[in-house]
Formats: structure tokens, sequence, C-alpha cells
């Protein structure tokens, strides 16, 4: 039976799930749209408690429909004024997740077999760390771009906006349910934790004393760096600042090193999201 009334309990539910004290609440988040929906179906099912759809909706995405369907999960039909009643970012398909909390722990234990390199050839790991970052759309953003680099964790350091922030869930376009992220720690926290696993820390900052192309060049070629330069080749956690002033002194005074990515224009800066991907990119490069 289809849901067709916009004030119904169920759907002032999932609706007050856009909040975070709901969120925390009652551990489930919404995902929003068909590119999140058909990647959280895909790639995390055991997670998805509710799908919801509009017939037309339905109908135009019938592969979220049927993979859906063939995960078991509950699928449900609603009006228009329903999925928009509930969000209106929807574009008419919903599902609500259950939170399941990662423990930085054992996010990094997962990677030592990267880090050891295993029968597959895997490149050293890498991983993106924002500390104190608020705006949602960025969080997503370099989200989204660490799972394109091939990154194989993202930690939402100190005070950073809520992963679950529909807007953030909203920018990865799926990312989330592709590569592991951690939240709530400490950046100090986080940072030994990397650097015990055997990864080293950098931290990008515009007034960073190593330019990243001067690294690049010389990634994997031990003769050729300057004595304790880094290597981008290595294992490596990149550490991110918050948008609005960077990263702190003391934060900085964390990093192995810090690296500014190279201004050749007139632009003052790069914004977080574009610096981000631009060191991860350097570093999936130097891997493979």
């Amino acid at each position: 039976m289809s849901l067709a009334n916009p004030r119904a309990d169920r759907v002032k539910q999932v609706r007050a799930l856009s909040g975070r004290s709901a969120r925390q609440r009652h551990g489930r988040f919404l995902v929003e749209g068909p590119q999140g929906v058909r990647e959280a179906v895909r790639f995390a099912p055991e997670s998805v408690r509710d799908v919801y759809l509009t017939p037309a909706t339905a109908e135009r995405y019938d592969e979220i429909l049927t993979q859906a369907r063939a995960a078991g999960l509950y699928v449900h039909l609603g009006t228009r004024e329903v999925l928009e009643a509930m969000s209106p970012d929807a574009q008419g398909v919903l599902a609500v997740v259950d939170s399941r909390p990662l423990a930085l722990a054992d996010a990094l234990a997962g990677l030592d077999g990267a880090r050891a390199g295993d029968a597959g050839g895997r490149r050293p790991p890498l991983v993106a760390v924002l500390a104190t970052v608020r705006d949602p759309g960025n969080a997503g953003a370099v989200i989204r771009a660490a799972d394109a680099a091939g990154a194989d964790l993202v930690v939402l350091a100190g005070e950073s906006v809520d992963v679950h922030n529909p807007k953030v869930v909203r920018s990865t376009a799926g990312s989330l349910f592709h590569v592991p992220v951690v939240a709530g720690v400490p950046l100090a926290d986080v940072v030994d934790a990397v650097r015990a696993a055997g990864l080293t820390v950098l931290a990008a900052d515009g007034a960073g004393d190593l330019d990243l192309d001067d690294l690049l060049d010389v990634a994997g070629a031990a003769g050729e760096r300057a004595a304790g330069a880094p290597d981008l080749a290595a294992p490596t956690a990149w550490v991110f600042g918050n948008e609005a002033w960077g990263l702190a002194e003391p934060d900085r005074a964390l990093a192995d090193a810090v690296v500014r990515v190279p201004i050749r224009g007139r632009a003052e800066s790069l914004n977080l999201a574009t610096a981000a991907t631009v060191c991860l990119y350097a570093s999936s490069r130097a891997h493979r």
C-alpha cells in the first residue's frame, strides 16, 4: 500500500532525522537522492533500514528497487507529497540508514595488509584527516575526493561537522559508503595513532616550507630527496585544516612536515576541497 499522508507519524519520524539530536537518539541518518541511495543499497545493505520511492522514481530508478528487494530491504512507495515532506532534497528517493560508528583503532588495523603489501600488490595506505572542518559541503567533497583518489580512510577530527549531516551525506555522492570514515577523535590522538601505524603525517598549509610539486618530483627516489624530506611514495596521512582559518600552529606542529600547494596564478589560495584533492592525488600518483 502506498504512503499517502504527508502528516503521518512515519513521515515525521523520517523528517526528524535531518536534525542531529534525532540522529543521535535513534542511531540513524538520512540518505537523500538516487545516487546516495543507490550506493547505500549496493555497498551497505546491512545498514539500510528502509527505502522510500515514489511510483515515478521507482520506475525511473528500477535498479535501486531491484537491488533493494534482492537484498531483502524494506521498500516503501509513497506519493510525491510524502517524499517531499520527508525531505525536500530527496528527489523522490530516500533511505534511512543505521549509524555504525567506526573506532579509529579498528580502521587503522585494516591498513596492515595495505602497508605490508598483499598478494594483489596494493599500494601504500593513504589517509585524509579533517581538522575542525565545519562546512558540510566541504567535508562531503573531501570524502568524495578521498574516495576518488583511492584513500583508505577519512577521519573527521576534533569538532568537525557531523558526518551524517544531510548535506555532508549528499555532498559525498555515495562515497560515504565506499571509504571508511571515523569521527570525533581529537587531532592529537589521530596523529599519534596514524604515526604508530607507520604513516608519515603531512599537514597541508599555504605557508608550508615544502612545495608539493618538488616532493612529487622525487617521490620514491631516496637519493634525490633532501635530508629529512618526506617521501610521497610512503604511507601517508594528510591533515587538512578549517576552511576559514586553516591549521592552527599547534596543529601544524603535530605533523612531520608542512606542505604547500603551489599557486602559479593570481589566486590568493585554494578552497579546502580543491587543495585536499590536489594533495591526495599527488600521493595517489606517487603510490601508483
